[in-house]
């Protein structure tokens, strides 16, 4: 039989290639590339003939199968990001920065569970157990029954798993399982995507739920290969800026509920505290309205929730200006830049631009164009915008106001929170019905127009 040629894979990206290199070609990192172990080859060519397996079982598509149980853990906002509660036989993946608070998270978490009756065991691969348990000791978490270990072998977890019979079993984190049927180093990718595969197929056949901790790449995306977050159920990131104590629990893949829904938390001295209502707390600090301030009625998952843009317009000192983003796509700013000049007369060349999202929270949808075009025009032109207004609104290449989804859920948020007027796109099935003064616009043109008398 011919030997194999060999096999290297960056550990950051999951990128293979024939030949070792010190720098990966598909995401740049250093000395990160290694010798993946071929895994073992089945029977081939005639051999797979004479090799017979058992016949699987086939439904039909109305089979009827009843909902999956779910264990809710009492921490209301990761209930609503897992979909209403813990599923049995799921695997859960958990990514965030270093420090972030991810061990916290989930140690809280473990005793929640626990403390309802679910059997839990905690098993760190990066810390000692006595580390753990002063942990559990500051967050007041010692009268928990989470059973507790630290080990890194793969083979003496999974056997641990089955003497022991849990319902819920987290794993601290998926880079320093080390399996001894793969020779390579811990957190390669061979190792990472052996130790995923061993957890999630013990968790699907013996009923156990497992959480994964996996760490992040400087580009914010979870280390290793990306199979891996095809293995399980669901992928959850933790995200949150040092300097601020909000941190957000967001579902990007979620099998059994809604993707992209959120939940929010607050860093404090004994841990992570629930934000029943983050609108609230973002605008929080929120005083008089200033040139440069807009509020964005935004949405995540299937929650409304209101945050503050803020631009900062300045002349630059530089041949090239600056433009700077916290919270925001800097690719999606560039092109509001570019439509304010191109549809409404308005350049920004020679003036740096800086952009950032109060609280610390990361925006994504496209709804929040129209509130940092507002942002914008007001920090250059010097003048605050209407007092107790919320805005939304997608813009297009056209400079056309093309209308978002929610828009009701978006207007009623706003309300509740004491704002009075919203400005918005004129398409769209948004009512009359939330009470508040709705002033519609059809373009960019002439929402600049009407707020600061150009265009």
């Amino acid at each position: 039989m011919a030997k194999s040629a060999p096999s290297f894979a960056c550990a950051d990206c999951g990128a293979t290639t024939s030949k070792w290199a010190g720098r990966c070609e598909s995401c740049g990192a250093w000395n990160t590339i290694h010798e993946e172990t071929p895994l073992s080859a089945g029977p081939s060519g005639h051999a797979l003939s004479a090799v017979k397996g058992r016949t699987i079982t086939l439904s039909g598509l109305d089979t009827r199968e009843d909902p999956p149980k779910r264990t809710q853990a009492g921490v209301e906002e990761l209930d609503r990001v897992l979909g209403g509660g813990l599923v049995p036989a799921s695997a859960i993946l958990l990514g965030g920065d270093p420090g972030i608070g991810k061990s916290t998270l989930l140690l809280q978490a473990a005793a929640r569970f626990a403390r309802g009756g679910l059997k839990t065991l905690y098993i760190s691969g990066e810390e000692a157990a006595e580390q753990v348990r002063m942990r559990a000791q500051r967050l007041g978490l010692t009268e928990s029954p989470v059973q507790l270990a630290a080990e890194t072998n793969l083979r003496d977890i999974l056997t641990t798993l089955e003497a022991e019979r849990p319902q819920l079993a987290i794993i601290d984190s998926i880079q320093t399982m080390w399996s001894d049927q793969v020779g390579a180093a811990p957190g390669s990718v061979s190792q990472v995507r052996a130790a995923a595969h061993e957890l999630t197929r013990f968790a699907k056949t013996r009923g156990v739920a497992i959480i994964l901790v996996g760490h992040v790449t400087k580009e914010g995306q979870i280390a290793g290969p990306r199979v891996v977050e095809h293995m399980v159920d669901t992928v959850l990131y933790f995200e949150g800026e040092r300097g601020h104590p909000f941190r957000i629990l967001r579902a990007v893949k979620n099998r059994f509920g809604p993707a992209d829904e959120i939940g929010v938390f607050e860093m404090t001295g004994r841990g992570l505290a629930e934000v029943r209502n983050p609108s609230a707390l973002f605008l929080s600090e929120r005083g008089t309205p200033a040139p440069g301030s807009a509020v964005f009625a935004g949405v995540e998952g299937t929650r409304p929730l209101l945050v503050e843009f803020q631009a900062l317009v300045s002349p630059s000192p530089h041949a090239q200006a600056r433009r700077a983003v916290v919270g925001w796509d800097s690719g999606r700013l560039s092109m509001i830049l570019a439509v304010l000049e191109a549809r409404c007369g308005i350049p920004y060349a020679g003036l740096d631009v800086y952009l950032n999202v109060a609280g610390g929270m990361k925006v994504t949808e496209p709804a929040a164009d129209l509130a940092v075009a507002a942002a914008l025009l007001s920090a250059r032109e010097d003048s605050a915008l209407p007092d107790g207004a919320v805005i939304f609104g997608e813009i297009s290449l056209s400079g056309a106001l093309r209308p978002v989804t929610q828009a009701e859920n978006r207007l009623k948020e706003a309300k509740k929170l004491g704002f009075t007027s919203a400005i918005l796109p004129a398409g769209g099935k948004a009512g009359d019905g939330s009470g508040l003064a709705l002033n519609r616009v059809t373009d960019l043109a002439g929402f600049v127009g009407e707020m600061f008398g150009a265009g």
